[in-house]
């Protein structure tokens, strides 16, 4: 109980009473305060003092007490205050003294304001002398709090600025200046709240239970004089649930492997958590899954409702989708408007799950022949989708296919000698392509190589030799026999060309060089004709290094023949028309003429063709090709002994002897003058007997002014150009065919065109705009003024009416009237100057067509004034609509006055009274500049408003001013309670077929289009969207089981300006539609048992199916087909197919095949079926131990410690009474294996000891005699990857400074002992130079220009680098020797380009070794041909080779090499004969000795053959020297053929680099040994263009 003032009050009374003492005792310490004269008869009253509290003595001294009368103290009104006081009285006295008893505090007497009220009563008559004390008031209390700890529960929501709670202190002085205090919250004092003057403590911030649950703070109450009192305040602080769930992070991320199911095996940064935002209350949480990115898989992912784990239901493809976004909820279980977001950012780790691709399933690529050991010809490209892409081995599939591939997928040649295209012309294989990585997926494409020809086979004739007859009856150009050679090569290399060597000097004989016929050229004479003929033929191929062979051909006389035909059938052709005996055809064959005279016949058709005796077949009538266009004609010869017959078959051509004949000679046609241009606007067609070109018609068009055009091939007519009938009304067209026969004939036709008019000329007035005055007193049916108006259009589309449409200002009825016919306008109604001072009429003249067509004009009439208005508003009343925004001062209307008086209203002035609106004199009405209105509180004002027209005895006129307040868009709209979710069934919605989903319509308390509302969907769906009436309809198809929740984010906007929008969201569940059929496990069913231990009841099998749908949708019922078995049974509901009857009488093996049916439980359910078969064995299953795979593969990374795991091999026993036991037969060295087949390793494993293991692995069974089998395993032992090697930290070679571009420094070489793709090496230059460069592939440092580098040691630091990045390093160190272009030798050589590119090194050893220097190659090139040639070489290649001799590093001149090379031939062909084999050849190339010409000298030695019968051989050798002289080249010889700046020629080991070199103002010798005696022929008639040089034999 809280103490009261009074309560108060009593207690210091009683605290000072017991402090006073007796009465009697008391010490007066005071004067009187005052003196007074007691009054016993009628009383007094007096106000005593003032004096201070806490006096103590004396108050007043009374006097004239009637002897006979006695007083006494008695309370005045106010109980108690007596107790203050006593009376110093003796009963008889007259005097008597009121002292106090204890000091006076006026902070008692508060009910009398600090005065102390006392009365002396005399006792007889009791008459009361009342006294007031009046007390000065001191501040000698300090403020007291009621309670010294204020405390109070309050919710976090309490709103702001409301009291909290009140304390309360109280000062026990009376005066407000000693009693008034000051509240204040001491330090530290919460910022949220602020206590005011009277107490109370007011919430001045929120507040939120989850940062303070409670507020404990001091407060202090102080008065002016600074005494205090303090309490403390304890404020405890409830949780609200007003908060929403918050997650302990926003993004969370998880990694899992693709095709994984289940839980989330780790989530960073630390599991999914969410909790209440109102921590005191802690509501349960619920977690779903909001959406999924992409939103295809959100039905791959479930949440634990209560826990907030993550499981993945369907298994993800990591080729398909490498990570996905989960978004999830957590929401109030109690509130599932409460609800908070995260995202949780799945990463998908890759399994090895898909199997590598080539980049084609086939290649087909071509190579040439004879290509030698690791040329390039193509690279396999191979991709797999999974993680890293493709890490494998390739391997060619035969492995005797000569080609090899490498680990890059390169095929290269492996053995050269098998590419013959003459044996095999192409070869077809397998590529394969296997991964590293388990389970070693393996891919193989088709490879087919097509070998291209090279000149690599001569010619071979058939036979080893041929004959031929002449016969006495010869003739020129008769046939004798003919050769025929065979090269295997293709194309030019194997297309043949006949010649005749030897044995036709006399000319006898030519031969066709594409043939091989040999023909008479010129008579035999009859002697000669007696003797033998031998020709050596030559068939030579057409090769670039051309091949060739001879045969002899005997050619004897006399002989005979019969006469025959060459061709079966012989073809001509002859143009109709022709006169007769036109040759068509000359007929060819062979007879014995004149010795057998010969006949030729017609035996066909010989009335109309007829042949002479030298086979010209001629016509002998005229042919027409429309009646027979060909023939085919017998012939025959005969010599009366023997006969031929032949076939002539004849062509008739066709000529142009018919002209195009047109249908119509004369056509005329319509077309109206608004036809389109292009419109097709007739046909002329003409026809002609001819055929093909002859026959084939093209038209053009004459006449037509451009109008018209024609198609040339179908004869249309077409409109080229706009009709105007106006201006031309007919055309007159001339039409031309003509055939494509030469010389064309013709044809032509008249077409006349007449242009019909359309109505497409509107009237014309005569003048724009007609002017008229007309006085308003002016009499009625006065015509005013005659229009006119003209249409150049014919008929009734010309005829012309006159109208008004319109009068301004209008009148009722019209003042003005105007003659339909005569366009005469005449007055109709009075007219008044003071209503209308001007008429402005809109006339038309409108034609007869149709559509009519209007021409336009106005006439401005003006009326002439009589002043005798009063002024006039526009109108009575004015409707005026404003906004409720309207800005102060704003002009709102201007009222239009008008005086039909002359001079208007210029002199008026208006009458208003408004408090909201004013008016000027302008008569603009404005809202006053301090007033703005308000649509709500008013929306219409009606005012009054007079026009006076002039100050003095105006007149007037009123009108009214309907102003209203339009809304503005003030208001946002408001969505109607919705459910949530919203349930839906799902289906296949389409848009021209969509359903309604909800009506959702929101409501705008403002007005108009302020208050319209549409409603929109703005999330990214194109599943649903708003009707205008507000109904959500769906669009799209539903499919529960592909996401079963749709949140919609739907916007309400209204159609204001600005516009205002309300967004809120739903969701819309999609129910489940029986729309899914179930799915059986497996197709099929198997199980074999044994009939004599089946028991009824035993359960053989149970078969499964599963429904994407849920419920009653997804319930299934398991049944067989009405002809099941009664053997079996199926239950319903299990799918458990069990023995249904005793086996007993099933005594042979029997096979039940049962359709069984899983049907759901749908309204209208849906099923599908399995077939089931159940195999009754009488005697045994006859099962034993099987593996599940015949073999398997495994790898294990090189170098794992002992007890690795390699894999796992399995098998079954068929039965599960028996037990299986593994057997490792091979390397138990290395490997282990336990009961349950797991392989392990027993040590570690190096790969580059052993990569691969052949393991055999038994599994036997507990079966008496028990079963075996055997399976294979391979063991892979994969590489780590180690950093590369190089065989030399350093490499030293020299060079010359007149290297080429990419001329072969040095070949370095690192090695990787990894395999794969880890051991393919990268070389590259640590640093870039401008002086050499390395080939990324090879190691093959190579000179860029080693300009300038003459006498330097250049450094190089050469890099190798895997594909992982692992390097090495190694340093080239190139010593570049000076050179000049005159130490440089050049030799040629006998064999082809490529042969001698390929072999460099070993040629510069064998020239080293007869020479006794050094030797360095440093250019390698081709030749286009020989210019020497002997029948051993005739058409050999020639090759040239650029080298330098060096001593001990000195460049040897080059005129020093020649010579040496002179001395040492002997030597050096020995040498070179070890590197290209026997009959290499070699020559010197050197300048010449005179500057401006060379001397060929050419030995040829002649060739022996023989002619006579007899065999005798005459052998004659001609020798012939001729001297020629050309203009020697102008240049260095040397640098023309190893042109360092034009980069021509240069050998790499890997790669012939060659451009053919210009050879003159170069001497070559050949180089021979003293044991060669070969004469060589002069060929110089054929070689015109061979080089300048000269040749000389050693």
């Amino acid at each position: 109980m809280k103490p009261t003032p009074s309560m108060m009050a009593a207690l210091r009374f009683i605290r000072m009473f017991l402090l006073s003492g007796s009465l009697c005792v008391h010490t007066v310490r005071g004067g009187p305060i005052g003196t007074s004269v007691v009054n016993c008869a009628a009383g007094s009253e007096l106000f005593l003092g003032p004096v201070n509290e806490n006096y103590e003595g004396e108050v007043e001294v009374l006097s004239g007490i009637p002897t006979d009368n006695t007083v006494k103290l008695e309370d005045n009104i106010f109980p108690g205050h007596i107790n203050f006081l006593e009376l110093v009285y003796s009963p008889g006295s007259t005097n008597a003294t009121v002292q106090t008893k204890m000091a006076l505090d006026t902070d008692i007497f508060t009910k009398t304001g600090g005065e102390l009220w006392y009365s002396v009563v005399c006792e007889t008559g009791q008459m009361a002398n009342k006294r007031k004390l009046i007390l000065n008031d001191l501040n000698d209390n300090a403020p007291v709090f009621e309670q010294k700890v204020y405390s109070k529960e309050i919710s976090e929501i309490q709103s702001v600025d409301t009291t909290v709670i009140q304390v309360k202190a109280v000062d026990a002085d009376i005066t407000v200046t000693h009693n008034r205090l000051t509240y204040s919250v001491l330090a530290p004092a919460p910022a949220e709240f602020e206590i005011r003057g009277d107490g109370s403590i007011i919430l001045k911030r929120p507040l939120n239970y989850n940062f303070a649950q409670n507020y404990n703070f001091t407060v202090e109450a102080r008065d002016n004089g600074g005494l205090f009192d303090t309490a403390n305040v304890l404020l405890e602080i409830t949780d609200f649930d007003n908060l929403s769930p918050y997650f302990s992070h926003s993004l969370y991320q998880a990694t899992i492997q693709e095709n994984h199911q289940g839980p989330f095996q780790s989530i960073q940064p630390e599991a999914i958590h969410a909790q209440d935002g109102d921590t005191g209350i802690n509501v349960a949480i619920v977690y779903t899954i909001r959406s999924v990115s992409p939103s295809k898989y959100l039905s791959n992912f479930n949440i634990d409702a209560n826990t907030g784990v993550i499981s993945v239901v369907n298994g993800l493809d990591r080729e398909e989708i490498p990570s996905v976004t989960v978004s999830i909820k957590a929401s109030q279980q109690d509130d599932s408007q409460k609800t908070a977001d995260a995202s949780v950012s799945v990463s998908i780790e890759d399994v090895n799950d898909n199997a590598p691709e080539f980049n084609k399933a086939s290649y087909s690529v071509e190579l040439l022949e004879n290509s030698p050991k690791d040329t390039v010809i193509f690279r396999a490209t191979v991709t797999d989708p999974d993680e890293g892409g493709f890490v494998g081995t390739f391997r060619i599939i035969p492995d005797t296919s000569p080609f090899s591939i490498s680990s890059d997928g390169t095929v290269t040649v492996k053995t050269s000698a098998d590419l013959d295209r003459e044996t095999v012309g192409s070869f077809a294989f397998q590529i394969e392509a296997r991964e590293n990585n388990l389970p070693n997926h393996n891919v193989t494409a088709d490879v087919n190589i097509t070998l291209l020809d090279e000149n690599d086979n001569r010619p071979l004739f058939g036979s080893h030799k041929y004959e031929g007859k002449v016969f006495k009856n010869q003739t020129l150009g008769m046939y004798i026999t003919q050769v025929e050679a065979a090269d295997a090569d293709a194309g030019l290399n194997g297309q043949v060309k006949y010649s005749i060597e030897f044995g036709n000097l006399e000319g006898y004989f030519t031969i066709d060089e594409n043939t091989g016929e040999i023909k008479l050229n010129k008579t035999v004479p009859l002697e000669e004709n007696r003797i033998r003929f031998s020709l050596y033929v030559t068939a030579k191929d057409g090769g670039r290094l051309s091949q060739s062979s001879s045969v002899p051909v005997e050619i004897l006389a006399p002989g005979d023949s019969k006469p025959q035909f060459l061709l079966n059938t012989y073809q001509g052709s002859i143009e109709e028309e022709k006169q007769p005996g036109v040759t068509i055809v000359k007929v060819t064959f062979l007879a014995a003429v004149p010795v057998t005279p010969v006949t030729l016949q017609v035996l066909t058709d010989a009335d109309k063709f007829a042949i002479d005796s030298k086979g010209i077949f001629t016509s002998k009538i005229k042919l027409d090709y429309e009646t027979q266009s060909n023939y085919s004609v017998r012939i025959s010869i005969s010599d009366s002994t023997s006969s031929d017959e032949a076939t002539v078959a004849i062509q008739v051509v066709d000529i142009n002897d018919n002209s195009p004949v047109f249908a119509a000679s004369s056509l005329t046609h319509p077309v109206p003058e608004d036809t389109a241009v292009g419109a097709n606007i007739t046909a002329v067609s003409a026809t002609d007997a001819d055929d093909g070109f002859n026959g084939e018609l093209r038209y053009a068009l004459q006449g037509g002014e451009g109008q018209f055009a024609i198609d040339p091939r179908t004869g249309m007519v077409l409109l080229a150009g706009r009709l105007d009938r106006e201006t031309k009304a007919e055309f007159l067209l001339e039409v031309v065919a003509q055939d494509q026969g030469r010389p064309a004939r013709s044809a032509t036709a008249t077409l006349t065109i007449q242009v019909s008019d359309v109505n497409d000329n509107a009237p014309v007035f005569s003048e724009t705009e007609y002017v008229v005055e007309v006085l308003e007193t002016e009499s009625l049916g006065k015509t005013l003024i005659t229009l006119a108006a003209v249409d150049p259009d014919q008929g009734t589309n010309g005829a012309v009416t006159f109208s008004i449409t319109h009068q301004d200002p209008p009148s009722i009825p019209a003042a003005f009237e105007l003659n339909s016919s005569t366009g005469a306008l005449s007055l109709a109604q009075v007219l008044d100057y003071g209503s209308v001072k001007v008429y402005q009429l809109m006339v038309q003249a409108a034609d007869g067509g149709s559509p009519s067509l209007f021409g336009n004009g106005s006439v401005l009439v003006r009326v002439k004034d009589v002043n005798n208005n009063p002024p006039q508003f526009s109108m009575e009343c004015y409707d005026i609509s404003v906004s409720e925004n309207l800005a102060s001062g704003a002009t709102i209307e201007t009222l239009n006055v008008t005086d039909k008086d002359e001079g208007g209203f210029s002199n008026g002035y208006f009458i208003f009274t408004s408090d909201t609106f004013n008016i000027n004199r302008q008569g603009e009405v404005s809202l006053k500049n301090d007033v703005t209105l308000d649509r709500e509180t008013k929306d219409n004002y009606i005012l009054q408003v007079v026009a006076v027209d002039q100050p003095t005895d105006g007149l007037n006129a009123t009108a009214w001013l309907n102003i209203t307040v339009q809304d503005y868009n003030d208001n946002t709209p408001q969505f109607p309670p919705l459910p949530d979710p919203i349930p839906f069934p799902e289906g296949d919605y389409s848009d021209k077929s969509p359903k309604e989903v909800l009506l959702i319509q929101a409501k705008d308390s403002d007005l108009g289009p302020n208050g319209e509302v549409t409603m929109s969907i703005s999330s990214s769906t194109k599943l649903f969207r708003f009707r205008e009436d507000g109904m959500l309809l769906v669009v799209g198809p539903l499919d529960r089981e592909t996401k079963d929740v749709y949140e919609l984010v739907i916007v309400a906007s209204d159609n204001g300006t600005p516009q205002r929008q309300n967004i809120t969201s739903i969701q819309v569940s999609v129910t489940d539609e029986n729309d899914n059929a179930p799915v059986f496990s497996a197709d099929t069913y198997s199980k074999s048992i044994l009939v004599k231990n089946a028991k009824v009841g035993d359960v053989l099998m149970t078969l499964f199916a599963t429904d994407r749908d849920m419920g009653l949708n997804a319930l299934i019922t398991y049944s067989f087909s009405p002809d099941s078995s009664p053997l079996l049974a199926l239950n319903g509901s299990t799918g458990e197919v069990t023995v249904a009857s005793d086996l007993s009488g099933v005594t042979e093996d029997t096979t039940i095949q049962l359709t069984a049916m899983a049907k759901d439980s749908g309204h209208f359910p849906l099923n599908s079926t399995a077939k089931v078969q159940v195999f009754l064995k009488t005697v045994s299953l006859e099962e034993g131990v099987a593996f599940e795979s015949s073999s398997y593969n495994f790898s294990i990374p090189e170098n794992e410690p002992q007890g690795r795991g390699v894999g796992t091999v399995k098998a079954t026993s068929g039965n599960p009474l028996f037990t299986i036991t593994y057997v490792l037969s091979t390397h138990t060295d290395l490997f282990s294996i336990d009961d349950l087949g797991a392989l392990t390793a027993k040590k570690p494993l190096d790969r580059e000891t052993e990569e691969w293991y052949i393991l055999e692995v038994k599994a036997v069974d507990s079966r008496d005699p028990p079963t075996s089998a055997v399976t294979m395993v391979r063991v892979r032992v994969e590489d780590v990857n180690e950093a590369p090697e190089f065989k030399e930290e350093t490499y030293k070679t020299k060079i010359f400074s007149v290297a080429p571009y990419k001329y072969p420094v040095v070949q370095v070489q690192a090695t990787d002992l990894d395999i794969g793709e880890r051991g393919r090496l990268e070389y590259s230059l640590s640093e870039h130079s401008l002086s050499f460069g390395v080939d990324r592939s090879t190691g093959q440092v190579y000179v860029v220009s080693a300009v300038g580098l003459e006498g330097q040691i250049t450094a190089l630091l050469v890099k190798a680098t895997d594909p992982e990045g692992l390097h090495a390093t190694t340093r080239v160190e190139v010593d570049v020797q000076g050179s000049v272009s005159s130490d440089v030798v050049v030799i040629s050589l006998n064999r082809p380009t490529y042969d001698v590119a390929t072999k460099v090194p070993e040629m510069e050893e064998s020239l080293g070794h007869s020479l006794d220097w050094t030797v360095n190659v440093i250019g390698v090139s081709s030749s286009s041909g020989a210019a020497f040639a002997s029948l051993r070489t005739q058409n050999a290649p020639k090759t040239y080779v650029s080298f330098i001799a060096t001593d001990v590093g000195v460049v040897i001149p080059a005129k020093d090499v020649r010579n040496k090379l002179w001395s040492e031939a002997n030597k050096v062909e020995v040498e070179l004969e070890k590197v290209f084999g026997a009959g290499v050849e070699l020559m010197v190339e050197e300048e010449s000795a005179d500057p401006n010409t060379d001397q060929v000298v050419v030995i040829a030695l002649g060739v022996l053959f023989g002619l006579s019968l007899l065999g005798l051989i005459a052998m004659v050798t001609f020798t012939i020297i001729k001297f020629r002289r050309m203009k020697r080249f102008n240049g260095d010889p040397y640098k023309e053929s190893f042109d360092i700046d034009r980069n021509s020629e240069a050998y790499k080991n890997d790669d012939v680099w060659v451009k053919g070199p210009e050879r003159g103002g170069r001497s070559s010798r050949k180089m021979k040994t003293s044991q060669e005696a070969e004469p060589e022929f002069d060929r110089d008639k054929r070689d015109n263009d061979s080089d300048n040089s000269r040749s000389s034999a050693l």
